[in-house]
């Protein structure tokens, strides 16, 4: 007969704090610990924010309402770029940076989504080792899943509680792999574009598109033999943008360079995204901003939840099956398909 082994104070701790993971805290609990400050918490509420199970949505929901009264004045930037500019670099010196005066940054990085386990496949807790182990800074990764522009559906939402938890500096990364950025671009204050030098980005100044959007552009790697060029980018992304009408409140977005591996230039950005704050809240188009993202988040929300509710209803899902094998045998027109699908939602 094995003998047991002597369980110790450790293992006991282990196994306490393993059972205390496990049980779920209820939503007061939840929000109290948002309201302090407390990540655990952040992390769990976030968790039920973007799962799919509905007894998770009505309970993200309540803790969404208990929130709203903590929200706090923040900025939210976001920031985006072609893979390889640095973007985890970039954020966690300017992250680094702003945790050194005082402020409380969150970082909502959107990863690509696995095919196979539907997760986040890059880890940017692993690429932003530093700011990970800030006491004054969160790091969620989030899979981008289907959602245009690789921001995830629920990243609206984790900004509200990011900054309930005291959170003043909201950070949020795109994959910036080709999606449509307009998504991220319609939830921050401050739209920041990374670019390289040398790498062909160039061109990409006499564009429209995300240049447009674009509040401010920062050329990276701006260090070594890579200096003279990113010089020259500079000057030329700046005569690009001069193409474009001033925004607004009359800004006009502004090309600096930096090296975010040897934390150079960084104060400079900042300063430029706290100018940028100051002239859009003075003209008040900060706040017509917050307000029309705000109307643009209930439509989004409203068209989502009608999307949900259609498709997961029984009787739609039996005809959708009928109709589609139909349309296969061309037995019917995929346009009279469609509006007999669509008269279900209006039978009695």
């Amino acid at each position: 007969m094995i003998p047991k082994k002597k369980e110790t104070s450790a293992g006991k701790r282990i196994d306490k704090i393993k059972q205390l993971r496990r049980q779920e805290p209820s939503v007061s609990a939840l929000i109290e610990g948002i309201r302090i400050g407390d990540k655990a918490h952040l992390a769990r509420a976030i968790t039920l924010i973007e799962s799919s199970n509905q007894n998770h949505s009505k309970k993200a929901n309540e803790i969404i309402e208990g929130c709203l009264a903590n929200n706090k004045e923040s900025i939210r930037v976001g920031i985006t770029g072609v893979p390889g500019v640095g973007k985890s670099t970039f954020i966690e010196a300017l992250g680094k940076m702003l945790t050194g005066l005082g402020n409380k940054v969150a970082v909502l990085a959107v990863d690509p989504t696995s095919s196979l386990t539907k997760g986040s496949i890059l880890g940017d807790k692993t690429r932003m080792e530093l700011l990970a182990k800030d006491p004054n800074a969160f790091i969620r990764p989030s899979p981008s899943s289907e959602s245009l522009g690789g921001v995830a559906r629920k990243t609206r939402e984790s900004i509200m509680l990011c900054e309930a938890a005291g959170y003043n500096v909201i950070l949020v990364e795109t994959v910036g792999v080709g999606q449509s950025e307009t998504v991220v671009h319609g939830m921050v204050d401050f739209f920041l574009l990374l670019k390289l030098a040398g790498a062909g980005d160039e061109l990409q100044g006499i564009k429209r598109g995300i240049m447009e959007m674009a509040d401010g552009v920062v050329i990276n790697k701006a260090d070594g033999a890579n200096k003279t060029e990113a010089d020259k980018a500079k000057v030329e992304f700046t005569g690009a943008l001069h193409l474009y009408p001033a925004k607004e409140n009359n800004w006009y977005p502004k090309v600096l360079t930096c090296s975010a591996l040897h934390n150079e230039g960084i104060t400079n950005i900042w300063d430029m995204i706290t100018d940028y704050t100051n002239i859009a809240k003075k003209s008040r188009s900060f706040d017509r901003n917050r307000i029309q993202q705000n109307q643009n988040w209930f439509l989004e929300t409203v068209n989502h939840n009608i999307y949900q509710n259609f498709y997961t209803n029984p009787e739609v899902k039996h005809e959708l099956d009928k109709l589609l094998l139909a349309i296969q045998k061309n037995q019917i027109s995929p346009f009279f398909a469609a509006r007999k699908l669509l008269a279900l939602q209006n039978k009695p």
